[in-house]
């Protein structure tokens, strides 16, 4: 049983020895130890701050970042918003201009067509003149022998023509 039950001199020398082993950890190992798990701890928070601080600021870069993203996306819409009613008005000027040149076009060929036509029938009233001229000149040549009669005649027909 002197196994079991410890003795008064073992508790004692433990007891003792605990408490100088308790007094110089308390006077040397402690502030040590303490001071080396207050810095770990201040490194720990600090690095906890900044880890929040970085996520905040990755909040904000990221929030800037949509912004910029939503106006990048207005500009562009603008853009394309601003060349399509540009390349309409290219369009419509480029139409008009074409059915402009066309209506200048087609007039021009008609009064060309006109100048032509009154340029042909001209050239017809001349050629029927000289032909109407040289037939009556015939057939007054042929019926009139005499120059009383051609002069009669010639001052009967020129009373009859309608000058135009």
């Amino acid at each position: 049983m002197d196994l079991i039950t410890p003795g008064i001199g073992l508790i004692f020398w433990t007891t003792l020895v605990f408490l100088i082993l308790l007094l110089v950890l308390t006077k040397y190992a402690w502030p040590a130890i303490h001071s080396a798990i207050s810095v770990r701890n201040d490194n720990i928070r600090k690095a906890l701050e900044a880890a929040d601080k970085a996520r905040e600021e990755m909040k904000k870069l990221q929030a800037d970042n949509e912004k910029i993203m939503a106006e990048a996306r207005k500009e562009r819409d603008a853009l394309i918003k601003e060349a399509r009613e540009i390349k309409e008005a290219l369009i419509a000027e480029a139409r008009e201009k074409a059915s402009e040149e066309a209506k200048n076009m087609i007039g021009e060929a008609r009064k060309f067509i006109q100048a032509e036509k009154e340029s042909a029938i001209n050239e017809m009233k001349k050629q029927m003149a000289i032909l109407s001229v040289d037939i009556a000149e015939k057939l007054i040549r042929m019926k009139m022998g005499d120059d009383t009669a051609q002069k009669d005649l010639l001052n009967k027909l020129i009373d009859e023509i309608d000058l135009n």
